[in-house]
């Protein structure tokens, strides 16, 4: 399982896998209980691996937060998103320290935090999307 077929929707809890296209929208089941259900495609869908944080400079790709996070927990799971808000912004800040205090609120750091401890829970290690074959890249 990649990072591109991990997916967050809008107005529902925790993250899904992409299972397969349906006639009104995709098949998507959830990393949490394994529950399966048509998210519509009025829906508003992100890939997890087309998601990035604002820092000071360029912003930073979620995938690459999540690393840092792995790296700075030692593959252990992180602070809870339930803690408070001061806490949330210390531990976000001592994993990225050049995070723009005025464009990344307190939710999307719970949201990260909250996303890395279920990826970490459904087996995942690496959090870098996958390498485009030779060539394709050059196609784009």
């Amino acid at each position: 399982m990649e990072l591109k077929e991990i997916l967050a929707i809008t107005g529902q809890p925790g993250l899904y896998k992409y299972v397969a296209q349906s006639t009104r929208g995709v098949i998507v089941e959830s990393l949490l209980d394994g529950h399966r259900m048509n998210a519509s495609a009025s829906a508003r869908v992100s890939a997890l691996s087309d998601i990035s944080m604002f820092t000071e400079g360029d912003d930073i790709a979620l995938a690459d937060v999540f690393t840092r996070i792995y790296e700075h927990t030692g593959g252990k799971e992180t602070i809870s998103p339930k803690s408070t808000p001061e806490q949330l912004k210390a531990a976000f800040a001592e994993v990225l320290p050049e995070y723009d205090r005025d464009r990344v609120h307190v939710s999307d750091i719970k949201k990260c935090f909250s996303w890395y401890n279920i990826l970490l829970q459904a087996g995942f290690t690496e959090f870098k999307p996958a390498e485009e074959p030779a060539g394709e890249a050059d196609a784009k």
